[in-house]
């Protein structure tokens, strides 16, 4: 039985409903973990600096952040940031920084398998 998505906005439902259904078309649990994170209310959706990028991750890799990316920090590397949102700030910075600051949904449509990609929280 499919579990009813209480969420308002159309857009995030088509998400939730589309990482799901690439989450079991490919095999893969990280789709399915992300649809998870986002079905949660929005208060409880990650909020994650650059700093904690920066700190986590080393060139090259993928990040998904299951909510908004904030300003705080610098990136010294270059990265791929999917997240739901970004302030205007974090997203020069992720630019600047010769990165990539991408929808989840254009992640997950690059990337089908999810092949080394990490959430953060």
């Amino acid at each position: 039985m499919a579990r009813e998505i209480k969420k308002s906005n159309p857009n995030l439902i088509s998400l939730i409903y589309n990482l799901r259904k690439q989450s079991y078309e490919e095999g893969v649990a990280i789709w399915k973990d992300v649809a998870i994170k986002l079905e949660k209310p929005t208060r409880n959706h990650a909020e994650v600096s650059i700093e904690h990028i920066n700190k986590h991750t080393e060139e090259g890799e993928s990040v998904v952040v299951p909510g908004k990316v904030l300003s705080d920090g610098k990136l010294d590397h270059k990265v791929t940031v999917a997240a739901l949102g970004f302030s205007k700030n974090a997203e020069a910075k992720i630019v600047n920084a010769g990165s990539e600051a991408i929808s989840i949904a254009e992640l997950a449509e690059r990337n089908p398998k999810g092949s080394n990609v990490k959430i953060m929280l």
